[in-house]
């Protein structure tokens, strides 16, 4: 949104938004150049800035559709922000740097070994499936896929 005029943001979010809504990878990636071609004329800029961001924004196509809302979404983040603002905003004052760094390296720990203990946002499954296949180039000139090893708990 740093290229784009606050008043057109309404605007122009609502049409990002519209990528997302998408059924599958070849709808979005189609939406996605719709949007970028509705903007070229209002907004060249912007247009121009989502052309450069294109393989960041349409990153969650190379995986499969069942975790699509997981990576979109920055929740955790959010929820973590959240409780280090609220443990911090309970101590109030802290009298050096280091005791904020134990605190928030507490709150860190307390946060990880709750979600490797049992919370796990993706599970090992959808990790599994989701995983790159690689492809290595024999001297014959055809390609052999290997898949990457399978995550163990």
């Amino acid at each position: 949104m740093s290229a784009t005029p606050k008043s057109s943001w309404g605007w122009v979010k609502a049409l990002l938004h519209s990528v997302y809504d998408q059924p599958d990878a070849e709808s979005v990636h189609a939406q996605f150049d719709r949007v970028v071609d509705a903007l070229a004329g209002k907004l060249p800029a912007v247009a121009a800035h989502l052309e450069e961001a294109r393989t960041d924004i349409l990153a969650f196509t190379a995986f499969p559709k069942e975790i699509w809302r997981q990576i979109w979404s920055n929740n955790p983040n959010e929820r973590l922000n959240k409780e280090i603002r609220r443990r911090t905003d309970v101590v109030g004052i802290f009298p050096d740097r280091a005791s904020i760094i134990r605190l928030v390296g507490a709150v860190l720990a307390e946060q990880h070994d709750e979600w490797a203990e049992g919370r796990r946002y993706l599970g090992l499954d959808v990790l599994t499936k989701s995983q790159a296949v690689n492809t290595t180039t024999t001297e014959e000139g055809t390609s052999e896929p290997t898949t990457i090893a399978a995550i163990t708990a």
